[in-house]
């Protein structure tokens, strides 16, 4: 662990994390979390040393000039504090800690003993995991984004599935199974992304998660130009697709799908949420509040919290909350599809930092994008 500066005592604080790679279809997770960072103005304290998770010929660091000075950036995990405050003083403050890097080529226990060390260090209520896989969904029709725990009793509280995925899985899965012997509260946001169009950037996977992450902590979460950018993406792949009469029938297929399963959804209920979720977003009177309730559960499991081949360990530290994780899938035994345009972007990294369709997560290996 490289340590750049002291952090000062959080509020609240939620752990929002994101991992290119296998569980980042269109780069939609990592891209949510950057736009967190970059809206509001996160302070890096803290980054992972490559060396001990990184395979440099997979993920290559990259050389830039500074000033005339050749500098070399690695792979790794950064850790940075936000601190979310309503602008006209209302409102309860809260502090977000975000995890953002590549998911690590080798020893992930201690990868995610050293998240958890943090998330304990800091007082972290909840770890909120961010996700994407490729799914058979129409660009032209709303985003889905799953919620997913393995705490029967989060799930209920807050609305989320409760996950019964088995089969592979990718650096979300085992971090969340982490959380859930440590005793830390974990939730992973899962969106579905086109597999027809998994190229990355994909803004409009990315603002669907930011959407859920605001309800799921009650904070409103400045968009910038982010809205502007999912539909432009949208109508950018609308005019692909009408290029192309086979890409746009099987498009319509996908439509009639989609309709036909969501008509059960159109409910009173259903539409009463969405209401209320419009006015939480348009009242500017409304601040940020408070993620969710809970504790810590006793007697979590510190072997979570040890570096078995350093010998470091971190003492926990009590915080508030409880676990778990992902979703459940259907069969795990399907492998990925070839996409009809493009390669996948949810992968095991390649050395240019792209991704390997063969390799991408799909709605078969569960709403994780890889299980968990």
């Amino acid at each position: 662990m490289l340590e750049h500066g002291g952090v000062p005592e959080l509020i609240d604080p939620v752990m929002v994390a994101a991992f290119e790679g296998w569980n980042d279809a269109g780069d939609a997770a990592s891209a949510a979390v950057a736009h967190l960072d970059r809206e509001w103005k996160g302070e890096v304290f803290a980054a992972l040393d490559a060396e001990d998770y990184y395979d440099f010929q997979v993920n290559r660091p990259t050389v830039f000039l500074d000033g005339g000075v050749r500098k070399i950036t690695w792979p790794t995990t950064r850790l940075s504090v936000v601190r979310v405050g309503d602008t006209n003083g209302k409102g309860r403050k809260r502090d977000l800690v975000l995890v953002r890097g590549i998911e690590p080529s080798m020893r992930w226990r201690s990868f995610c003993n050293e998240i958890l060390g943090f998330a304990h260090e800091l007082g972290v209520e909840m770890l909120v995991v961010l996700g994407s896989l490729l799914g058979d969904t129409p660009h032209t029709r709303p985003v889905p984004v799953s919620g997913v725990t393995s705490d029967a009793d989060l799930a209920s509280r807050l609305d989320l599935e409760e996950s019964r995925y088995e089969g592979p899985t990718g650096i979300v899965g085992i971090l969340q199974e982490a959380c859930t012997h440590a005793g830390v509260p974990a939730v992973s946001l899962w969106a579905a992304v086109p597999h027809y169009v998994s190229q990355p950037p994909n803004p409009k996977a990315s603002l669907a998660l930011l959407n859920r992450l605001e309800d799921l902590l009650d904070v409103r979460i400045p968009l910038g130009e982010l809205t502007e950018d999912a539909r432009a993406w949208q109508l950018g792949v609308d005019q692909l697709a009408a290029e192309d009469s086979e890409v746009a029938e099987y498009v319509q297929s996908l439509e009639e799908a989609r309709d036909t399963a969501d008509l059960p959804e159109a409910s009173g209920e259903a539409i009463a949420r969405e209401f209320e979720r419009y006015l939480r977003r348009r009242d500017p009177q409304s601040g940020p509040g408070v993620a969710t309730e809970g504790g810590l559960a006793d007697g979590r499991d510190s072997s979570y919290l040890r570096d078995t081949t350093s010998g470091r360990t971190r003492p926990p530290r009590p915080v508030s909350k409880e676990p778990r994780e992902p979703k459940a899938g259907e069969d795990s035994a399907t492998g990925p599809k070839d996409t009809a345009k493009g390669n996948g972007t949810t992968e095991t990294p390649d050395s240019s930092g792209g991704a390997d369709s063969a390799d991408s997560p799909r709605p078969e290996d569960g709403p994780e994008g890889n299980g968990s």
